[in-house]
């Protein structure tokens, strides 16, 4: 753990999930600039209205926990991430409540007094945010948004000001910025783009996927190489689409293995709804199991014959492969004896010395100039 000195107190913070030497901390210079700009501007009080969204893993909220706060995300291990330093600081872990992306966000006949948004690597993202923060704020709350200079783009300011109203920006420092905007209760704005949908490609399907969801408007290649070599025999009952995104693996997995069980697991709530939404549309006569949670940590051991698997390389804007290394392990654990783990990759990430190192073995299912596809059985 390392620790974040604002002037609302001193936090020591971990990235979750704790990772033994960890590199990485659990906030940026972001999140201290909007902690000290709160303080320097006195803009909180001790009956201040406040909504955090996108807190990567509680600085936020350990700093502002004092105050009426509350806390919205699409991230499951941002809100265990919330909850456990929260804990770990002597804070009541339920001192901040938590509603994912897809609840209300307050009620409209209580606006924030301050809001503050940590801006992420999607742009759709932000664009639902502010249409769906937008009913629950006036034209006296103050909005400010934070993140690093990378990360704030003219197309970040021009959602600002054509969805919540004037908007302008700080100075960078540490190279980080805050953007302020202003409702304007007048203006015209367009309608909310998501969730989007599109008719997945040689089939009957319609696709649903939220704002958050990797790959919303059309299917991505590694995805179309991955269910063009999916699997069908009769041994596979119990089956897993793991990091599930929109589903679409787990529901061509569902058509070409008709009496399995499809389980979807992503650590992302519009991941999972997306999923659920389009399963049932597929299949309205099956039934699917739907988990959001940490790779697999909340599921059963030794229950699955098949998981599936297309692991991200990066969380939130932290790049590398710690996060397929725990799909993998926790992968191990949930299949059966003689279950599979079914994983695509890009070659160049060389996840089959990853597989082999933990099943003893790896085999190639198929293969591209850029994807690979590998087996390995638990023994």
């Amino acid at each position: 753990m390392e620790t974040l000195a604002v002037p609302q107190g001193t936090f020591s913070l971990a990235r979750y999930p704790i990772r033994q030497q960890e590199t990485l901390r659990a906030w940026d210079a972001a999140d201290e600039y909007l902690l000290n700009y709160l303080h320097d501007e006195q803009l909180l009080t001790s009956s201040s209205n406040i909504l955090i969204l996108n807190d990567s893993f509680g600085a936020l909220a350990c700093a502002l926990a004092d105050y009426q706060s509350s806390s919205i995300s699409d991230s499951f291990i941002a809100y265990q991430g919330m909850r456990n330093n929260l804990k770990h600081n002597k804070q009541n872990p339920d001192a901040v409540p938590f509603r994912h992306s897809l609840m209300a966000y307050g009620n409209p006949d209580q606006p924030y007094d301050v809001v503050v948004l940590k801006i992420t690597k999607s742009l759709a993202q932000l664009e639902d945010q502010l249409h769906r923060v937008r009913p629950f704020i006036d034209e006296n709350t103050k909005f400010i948004a934070a993140g690093m200079v990378k990360a704030i783009h003219s197309s970040t300011l021009q959602l600002f000001e054509s969805l919540i109203g004037a908007t302008t920006t700080s100075l960078a420092r540490k190279k980080a910025r805050l953007i302020f905007s202003t409702l304007n209760p007048t203006l015209s704005r367009p309608e909310n783009s998501y969730p989007k949908s599109y008719t997945l490609e040689n089939t009957q399907y319609q696709i649903l996927n939220h704002a958050n969801v990797f790959s919303r408007e059309r299917l991505d290649i590694g995805t179309r190489f991955f269910i063009e070599n999916l699997p069908a025999d009769e041994r596979y009952q119990q089956i897993v689409d793991l990091g599930c995104g929109n589903g679409i693996v787990g529901l061509m997995a569902a058509a070409a293995n008709p009496i399995a069980t499809i389980s979807f697991v992503d650590e992302s709530y519009m991941a999972v709804a997306s999923a659920e939404h389009n399963f049932a549309n597929a299949f309205p006569e099956r039934q699917a199991e739907y988990s959001v949670t940490d790779c697999l940590s909340n599921m059963p051991s030794d229950r699955y014959d098949l998981i599936l698997n297309n692991p991200p390389f990066h969380q939130q804007n932290a790049i590398g492969d710690f996060i397929a290394w725990q799909m993998f392990n926790d992968a191990k654990a949930a299949l059966k004896k003689g279950g599979e783990l079914w994983v695509i990759g890009n070659r160049h990430l060389n996840y089959h010395l990853k597989l082999k190192k933990l099943f003893g073995h790896c085999v190639t299912v198929a293969s591209n100039k850029k994807f690979v596809i590998l087996k390995a059985i638990k023994k």
